[in-house]
């Protein structure tokens, strides 16, 4: 049973949410501005609140960026009230997390019923990538890169193509004071995740993490600068980059993740005002360039399963040109916006940039 309601959570009426025993399966985005409260005290209040499934660590500690839990905790629960920021790319640590709390509840003969309350997708409508070709892990939802939806819409594909049947329902962002009030960057979503830019920058920038040059981890730009000890910086308008993109020439030292408390040389990618910016075929790209130019750079085999397209993976290899990869990417997209209009929950609906 799906529902998708237009009034907060706590005017919903379900005997669940105000007798039953609520568990709670937030980040840091589950702050009310209007009540100067979290999500849990809600439930705190009414004196159900019973488990509270955060990240462990401090909320910008980097590398924590997950929810551990287990099928065993969601026993007893009568609801799991969940609230995280999306980020708009598929490879999203919180979203996979959410998608797992889903796959475990579908397992469950009797169990919780899960409400998710929905957010603004900061990276917006646009579209980006291809939709997974090759089995991945089974929390992955199968959409585009930068899909373009909210995390209400994507658990709704992603409880159409598990066959799930329990009680699953999306709180409207339009009725979550957060949103009206808030913008959806206001608030970090994650350690890595720390502004303005940086959505319109992971969806291709987060493939880094799975190479020998680090996407600036540890530091207070992620995904906007990259770079690595051996990088040779030159001027950036030797680099290949699409119109409206400068690549200016810098170093760094991050506190974490590869290269930790090494100086590295890289670039910092700057968007200039209304460009429309396609960071995975920018990346796959500057990829390619530093295949070819450093014997030290190095592609991961996670990388390809992160990638999951095998005309992504050949063109990463050399086997074919840029223009048969971008015509690839380009179809796919489309098929993914076709796809995707099936679970919308908004008037709006996802685009490519042309």
């Amino acid at each position: 049973m799906f529902s998708f309601r237009t009034t907060s959570i706590e005017d919903q009426l379900d005997r669940s949410l105000l007798k039953g025993d609520v568990g709670v399966f937030c980040t840091q985005n589950s702050w009310y501005p209007d009540k100067q409260c979290y999500l849990e005290d809600i439930f705190r209040s009414r004196g159900n609140l019973r488990k509270v499934f955060r990240p462990i660590e401090t909320e910008l500690t980097p590398g924590t960026n997950h929810i551990g839990f287990s099928q065993e905790e969601l026993e007893g629960l009568s609801a799991v009230v969940v609230e995280i920021q999306d980020v708009g790319t598929r490879y999203f640590n919180y979203t996979r997390d959410v998608m797992r709390l889903l796959s475990f509840r579908a397992r469950m003969e009797e169990g919780p019923s899960i409400y998710i309350i929905d957010h603004i997708n900061p990276a917006g409508r646009v579209v980006e990538g291809t939709i997974p070709a090759l089995d991945s892990d089974n929390w992955t939802p199968k959409v585009a890169h930068r899909h373009g939806l909210t995390l209400g819409e994507l658990c709704n594909l992603y409880y159409s193509e598990i066959g799930a049947r329990f009680p699953l329902h999306v709180i409207s962002a339009r009725a979550i004071s957060s949103n009206n009030e808030l913008l959806p960057w206001a608030i970090a979503p994650a350690s890595d995740i720390p502004g303005l830019f940086t959505c319109e920058l992971y969806s291709g920038g987060g493939l880094w993490n799975n190479t020998t040059i680090t996407p600036a981890i540890g530091t207070s730009r992620p995904y906007e600068y990259f770079g690595a000890p051996f990088i040779k910086p030159e001027p950036g308008s030797f680099l290949p980059k699409p119109p409206g993109v400068l690549m200016r020439p810098c170093d760094f030292t991050p506190s974490a993740g590869r290269y930790k408390g090494e100086k590295c040389y890289g670039y910092q990618i700057l968007l200039l005002p209304g460009a429309k910016y396609h960071s995975l075929l920018h990346t796959l790209l500057l990829m390619r360039y530093f295949t070819e130019r450093y014997s030290q750079f190095e592609i991961l085999p996670a990388l390809h399963g992160q990638v999951s397209d095998p005309v992504i993976s050949e063109y990463l290899r050399g086997g074919i040109t840029f223009d048969v990869v971008q015509e690839h990417v380009k179809v796919e997209e489309q098929k993914w916006i076709r796809k995707a209009k099936r679970f919308l929950l908004y008037e709006d609906s996802p685009y490519r940039n042309k």
